[in-house]
């Protein structure tokens, strides 16, 4: 059993006592990171842009670099007159090549609706691999006349280049001399070289999405799609914007951006 003494008692009764710092010791104030203002809503924007159907071309190039690669490494030198080009040994490049700038232009051509007839045609990609991958491609042309295709390396590269070149020019900048930028309260058509613009009010904007096109939207353009923006009020209009690239992450950027109205304090103003 613990006994009880008056100096126990006295010393748990005891107030406590401040602490004092050991002889030469300075306490250092600490500095709390004030939290960044909220951006005001004036200041914030979001940049829409269309493009043209030639987005949609970068597997041409692409293949076509893959193809002269697979020349330059497993092909052979052919004399032709007095030059020696570099062919590869059979046709499945050539075929495979010429169906991919085939289904590019009719795919950034026309439109493909449904998941029906992205699923035919995506059974013809198929069927069209699966007969280069087998070596059959000689014997169906053959059928046909012996009307075989082959390229050597310089018709791959220069035709890839060319078509980069013009792709890569169209998509990054051509493209962009004119888009549209939103804004809390506003939506303006602004182009780069042009000397005037045309603004629209975003109250009671009407946002829809069209990326029904299976290869064209999905698999040519990684997630593109038609942004279709109805404007209300004195100015009604219909704004059509093709070939909006992550057409899905730039409206819900809108969506949320037309829910702020600017305000003269400079802070966000819930709508």
């Amino acid at each position: 059993m613990n006994e009880y003494t008056p100096q126990a008692g006295a010393a748990a009764n005891a107030p406590a006592q401040p602490y004092t710092a050991p002889p030469g010791y300075a306490a250092q104030p600490v500095a709390v990171p004030a939290e960044p203002p909220p951006e005001p809503a004036e200041h914030r924007e979001v940049i829409v842009v269309g493009h043209s159907p030639l987005v949609y071309w970068w597997p041409v190039w692409v293949v076509g670099y893959v193809m002269a690669i697979l020349t330059w490494v497993y092909g052979q030198p052919v004399a032709i007159g007095d030059e020696r080009v570099v062919f590869h040994f059979g046709n499945n490049l050539g075929v495979l090549f010429f169906l991919t700038l085939f289904l590019v232009i009719v795919i950034s051509n026309i439109s493909i609706r449904g998941y029906a007839s992205g699923m035919v045609l995506m059974s013809l990609i198929t069927a069209a691999v699966l007969i280069a991958y087998f070596g059959a491609w000689g014997a169906i042309l053959g059928w046909l006349g012996d009307l075989n295709i082959y390229l050597n390396q310089g018709a791959y590269f220069w035709f890839s280049t060319a078509v980069f070149l013009i792709w890569a020019v169209t998509t990054f900048l051509i493209d962009h001399m004119q888009y549209w930028r939103i804004t809390p309260g506003q939506i303006t058509r602004v182009a780069v070289f042009g000397a005037s613009s045309r603004s629209y009010d975003t109250e009671n904007l009407v946002l829809e999405k069209r990326r029904d096109d299976l290869f064209k939207h999905w698999i040519l353009g990684l997630g593109s799609g038609d942004l279709k923006m109805q404007t209300y009020g004195g100015r009604r209009e219909e704004i059509l914007v093709p070939n909006v690239l992550f057409v899905g992450s730039k409206i819900h950027e809108i969506q949320h951006l037309i829910a702020l109205r600017p305000s003269s304090t400079g802070h966000r103003d819930p709508g």
